[in-house]
């Protein structure tokens, strides 16, 4: 005895409909856990992902009525993927495509980052050159130079700049805003800002080629 699981055209075409959401979601699981395995190539993986992603976007819109929540569907039918869930519903696009953004804002924002603290170190060994050496005038330097060395990561905790910036900071705190540097303690920052320069200019990756 034949059982039919629609009672006309509508019901037929949902089901199917149905049933290739359910194949896109299984297919991106697979390949999600390929592309982790190291079994496909990322060129491979990324197109292959495109198609998917792209199938489904059109499948989803056609059944939004229907399936208004991916999620859902996926409980309904114990489907358990994770993987897909997030790579179709939430991110929307390969990983490869992801891990690419990534690393390219992760770039200019350490590029930006890296351009203040060059722009700091100038800035407070020029104004020692031109004998602004007022605590009031000192102090905001330092401590503008400090941050933007504490922002950018690849500098470890205990680099040169760091510390020594520190120690000047403090040792400006503890004085009033009208005292000046003497001749000798202006020389020693400049010499401190112009190491601690070099220092940060080796530590920078790929730097002098």
């Amino acid at each position: 005895m034949e059982v039919k699981l629609w009672n006309d055209k509508r019901e037929r075409d949902m089901y199917e409909n149905f049933a290739e959401l359910y194949a896109i979601i299984r297919a991106t699981e697979k390949l999600e856990k390929a592309y982790i395995r190291d079994i496909i190539s990322p060129s491979e993986y990324e197109s292959e992902c495109q198609k998917l992603i792209t199938h489904f976007k059109t499948l989803a819109s056609t059944l939004k009525d229907t399936i208004p929540n991916i999620e859902r569907f996926a409980d309904t039918y114990k489907m358990d993927c994770p993987a897909a869930i997030n790579r179709l519903v939430v991110s929307g696009v390969p990983a490869t495509v992801e891990h690419r953004a990534a690393a390219a804002t992760s770039s200019t924002t350490s590029a930006a980052i890296v351009a203040e603290c060059v722009q700091n170190f100038i800035t407070a060994m020029d104004s020692l050159k031109l004998n602004m050496v007022a605590v009031d005038q000192v102090h905001p330097l330092l401590s503008d130079l400090s941050a933007s060395l504490n922002k950018l990561t690849i500098l470890p905790p205990d680099f040169e700049g760091k510390t020594k910036m520190r120690d000047w900071i403090s040792r400006l705190s503890k004085m009033g805003a009208a005292d000046e540097l003497t001749e000798q303690q202006a020389r020693q920052l400049h010499f401190d800002l112009e190491s601690s320069y070099n220092s940060f200019m080796a530590a920078l990756p790929n730097s002098g080629t």
